[in-house]
Formats: C-alpha cells, structure tokens, sequence
C-alpha cells in the first residue's frame, strides 16, 4: 500500500507540472529576468556613478560636489532598478509606490535628524562653505575636510583623527574657513615690565619682525602697546603671512623675541600679587590684653620666688 501511494503522488506531481508548466517557466523566466535586471541595475548605478564623478573631476568640479552628486546618482539608479525587479516578478509597483509613499511619510516624521542631516548636505554642496582639502572649524571641530557626504561631513584633524559631524549641525552652527583666504593674519602679545622704555621695546620687536622674509611686508607690521595690565605692560605684535607659515613664524618669533628682551636688559615680569593684612580693633585689644596678663604672671612669678630678708 504504502508503494502505491508513493507512486500515486507521483504521478499527481507529474500531472500537476505537465498542467502548469507554461506557469512554472513563466515565473522561472521572470525570476531569472529580475536576478539579471537586479545585478545589472547594480553594475549600471556603480559605472554611472564612477562616470560622473571622473566627469566632473576632469572639468575642475570640487570634489565635494563630484562625491555628493555621484552618490546621489547611484542610489537613484539603484531605487528604480528595485522597482523594476518588483515589477518584473509581478508585484503591482504602483501599490507599491503608494505604500512606499506612506511608508516614507512614517519614516520621515520618525528620521527628521537624519532628512535635515540631507537637507544641509544638500545646502553644503549648493553654496560650497568649504570644500575637499580646506580647513575648517565647524562649531569648535576644526581640521581637513576630506568627504561632504549625504548626511555628514568628515574633517581629518591634525593629529591624525577622523571626525564625522552630521551635516545638520554643520549649518545650524558657524562655520569658520581658514583655507579659503591664501593669507591669514596673526597677532602675538608680549608683555614686558613697566620699567621698561616703549621706544626700546618696538624698535626690538620691530627689528625681528621685519627681518622674517616670511611675513609679507605689504601688509605692513603693526607693533603697538595694546594695553597696560595689572603688573605688565602688554605689546601687540599684528602681522601677515601665508596660511601654510603662518604657525612656524608664530613660533620662530616667540622665541627671538625672548631671546632679543633678554639680550637688551628688557624684563618680563612673572605674575605677582601685594598682600596687605590689616588687623581689627577687637583683636588688638585682646592681644594687649594677653600682653598684659602674661607680664602680670611674670611679675607674680618673680614676687614669689624672690629671697625674703628678716632684721631682727
């Protein structure tokens, strides 16, 4: 018995595929045209993508912008091409599209982070505050741009760090551009003693200041007495220079000008502070009466053990 209901299940399996075979090669077709529409789509959106980016570099475009717009394009590509393959299985796509609407309604009321992160990246890459290579200080994160993405900018700092700031922050916050100026100016306060002649202490700033063949002359230099402190007389030292000298001639100068004071007898004074203590009444009064009681005990003291001497 158990043979016969083998047999007979197949024979009803192979009478249920000889009925519907024109259905099973019709799905299996469809199948295999969505697998092949799908990595073709993928290969399209990715050489699309490579595309517009070479495009746009070989035409001078920031690379900001050329990374921006190629991602863009590709995920575009990539959206359609699912849209396809659902459509080629035999899903109904504008079912789709309506439930994919009110499914996008949902999630962006859920992620309005994140669609005001592409929002302001959108924004970033309109008017270009900045772009690749620039440095910049956003909110108090400074360092290298490196990539403008969808939803986020990454800085490399100096130190060799990476920092993703969402791009959301990035406009609702100052944005400083260090790079976009080839020239930058720097200021250096010295402070000197107040015995010290003002005459003396330009001319020896000035002479150091004025022999850097880094700092641009046409500029001019500006050293002036900026302010008179608590116990210091305080100089500014305001001059140009190119973006990539202007920290190795902040240092180079800090240090001759402390060797040039020091040559020309020129103090600097260290931080010092006058203290003044005063003492009430009432304890003046009680220190004269502790004086007092301490010379009467002496003097009490000195009666008793003194030799007494008897006439007779």
């Amino acid at each position: 018995m158990e043979d016969l209901n083998v047999v007979d299940g197949i024979q009803n399996a192979g009478t249920w595929l000889a009925r519907n075979q024109a259905l099973l090669i019709h799905y299996a077709v469809n199948i295999v045209a969505a697998v092949v529409i799908l990595i073709i789509g993928l290969l399209v959106a990715k050489a699309v993508s490579r595309g517009v980016s070479r495009v746009m570099h070989l035409r001078g475009i920031d690379l900001t912008v050329s990374d921006f717009l190629s991602a863009l394009v590709r995920y575009a590509i990539i959206a359609f091409t699912l849209i396809a393959v659902l459509g080629r299985i035999g899903v109904q796509t504008t079912s789709v599209i309506a439930v994919i609407g009110a499914a996008g309604l949902a999630v962006g009321l859920a992620l309005q982070g994140s669609l005001s992160n592409f929002a302001a990246g959108v924004l970033l890459v309109i008017f270009r505050p900045f772009r690749a290579g620039e440095y910049v200080d956003l909110g108090g994160v400074a360092g290298t741009v490196t990539h403008v993405q969808i939803f986020s900018t990454t800085l490399l700092t100096p130190d060799n760090k990476v920092i993703v700031v969402p791009n959301g922050k990035i406009i609702a916050g100052n944005i400083t551009n260090n790079s976009r100026e080839p020239t930058s100016r720097t200021d250096i306060i010295v402070s000197v003693s107040y015995d010290a002649e003002i005459a003396k202490v330009k001319q020896v700033l000035g002479d150091i200041a004025n022999a850097d063949e880094r700092i641009i002359k046409d500029k001019g230099i500006v050293i002036r007495m900026n302010e008179m402190g608590a116990s210091t007389l305080d100089f500014v030292v305001r001059y140009w220079t190119t973006n990539g000298d202007s920290q190795n001639v902040k240092w180079d100068l800090l240090e001759q000008f402390k060797e040039a004071l020091d040559a020309n007898s020129i103090g600097i004074p260290y931080p010092q502070m006058d203290v003044h203590l005063f003492r009430s009444a009432e304890a003046k009064e009680a220190e004269a009466k502790e004086a007092e009681a301490k010379e009467a005990e002496a003097k009490a003291v000195e009666s008793k053990g003194a030799p007494q001497v008897g006439i007779e």
